[in-house]
């Protein structure tokens, strides 16, 4: 995550903004008064949004958390199109 003042960013907005949309990265903007900013791009604001919402329930995000083991083990079932037809 970078950090640049208002100064900076307001002076070259497009190349700061193109940079946070083309790498997912997150921008803190530092401000006098203390109250910064947080730009991400719409796309990881979105997967942010959606992550928050799957791991909110503890069953689902206990699901999850077991199927990750699972994948990571090794345990997984590989079909073709046609096994599910």
């Amino acid at each position: 995550m970078q950090a640049i003042n208002y100064s900076t960013l307001r002076s070259s907005m497009k190349h700061y903004f193109d940079m946070i949309t083309d790498s997912f990265e997150t921008m803190i903007v530092t401000r006098k008064n203390g109250k910064n900013i947080v730009f991400m791009s719409e796309e990881t604001y979105n997967n942010l949004i959606e992550n928050n919402y799957l791991t909110q329930n503890k069953a689902n995000y206990d699901w999850l958390i077991e199927s990750k083991q699972q994948l990571e083990s090794g345990k997984v079932v590989v079909k073709n199109i046609e096994d599910l037809l």
